[in-house]
C-alpha cells in the first residue's frame, strides 16, 4: 500500500475524547493525485486525491479538527523514501474557533431576573 517516493508524517493531537495521540499518516498515488490515509483505533481515514500530498495532509486536518480533534501537529518523518527520523520541525495547524451556542430559553428567563450592572 505505501509506496516508498512518497513521504510519510507522524501526526500528534487530541482525539474528540481529549486522549493525546501520536500516529503515521501514509500516502497513496490516486491517478494524478494524492491521497492521504491515517488508521487510528477503528478508524480509517483517507482523503479525496489532492495535486499535492500537503494538500491532501492539510485536508485530513481539516477532517479531523471538524470531529472534534484539537491541537493537531505533524512532522515529516519520510520525504522522497529517505528517512529523516525527528530532524524536521512539528507543523502545528490552530485548533477552530468554536461558536458559542445561543442562549437559550432559560439563560432568557434567568437575565430577565438577575440586576443589572450601574453603569459607572
Amino acid at each position: 500500500m505505501d509506496q516508498p517516493s512518497l513521504d510519510k508524517h507522524q501526526l500528534a493531537g487530541l482525539d474528540a475524547r481529549e486522549r493525546g495521540f501520536n500516529r503515521p499518516v501514509s500516502f497513496v498515488q490516486a491517478g494524478e493525485g494524492y491521497r492521504a490515509i491515517l488508521r487510528y483505533e477503528t478508524i480509517l481515514i483517507e482523503t479525496e486525491p489532492h495535486a499535492t500530498q500537503d494538500e491532501a495532509l492539510r485536508r485530513l486536518v481539516e477532517t479531523l479538527q471538524s470531529d472534534g480533534y484539537r491541537q493537531l501537529r505533524t512532522q515529516v518523518s519520510f520525504r522522497n523514501g529517505i528517512y529523516l527520523g525527528s530532524q524536521e520541525l512539528w507543523v502545528e495547524y490552530p485548533d477552530q474557533a468554536i461558536e458559542p451556542e445561543p442562549p437559550g430559553l432559560m439563560t432568557k428567563l434567568l437575565s430577565w431576573f438577575r440586576p443589572s450592572r450601574p453603569q459607572e
